[in-house]
């Protein structure tokens, strides 16, 4: 009885070891999984950033293609105009 006692004894102080071997690694895989997962949040906002900002200066340059469109219609203008006086005083 004394050798089955021994066994069950042996067996569950293993079984404990390799419990918390597992729970150590367990803790370790999870520290490992929580900095992978900041450093991917870390790249997301920063993409995001950069993709709000983006935006922003394709807003602005549509701002100052209208801009520009009107400039050069006026502009266009203007030399019509001048040519156009030059003709009527030939």
């Amino acid at each position: 009885m004394e050798e089955n006692d021994g066994k069950a004894e042996k067996f569950f102080n293993e079984f404990g070891k390799k419990v918390d071997q597992f729970i150590l690694e367990a803790k370790e895989a999870g520290t490992r999984i929580e900095g992978d997962l900041q450093k991917r949040y870390e790249e997301l906002k920063v993409a995001g950033e950069k993709l709000k900002s983006e935006v922003e200066n394709k807003e602005r340059w549509k701002e100052v293609e209208v801009s520009l469109k009107k400039a050069s219609d006026e502009l266009s203008n203007a030399f019509k105009a001048a040519f156009k006086k030059k003709e009527e005083t030939k």
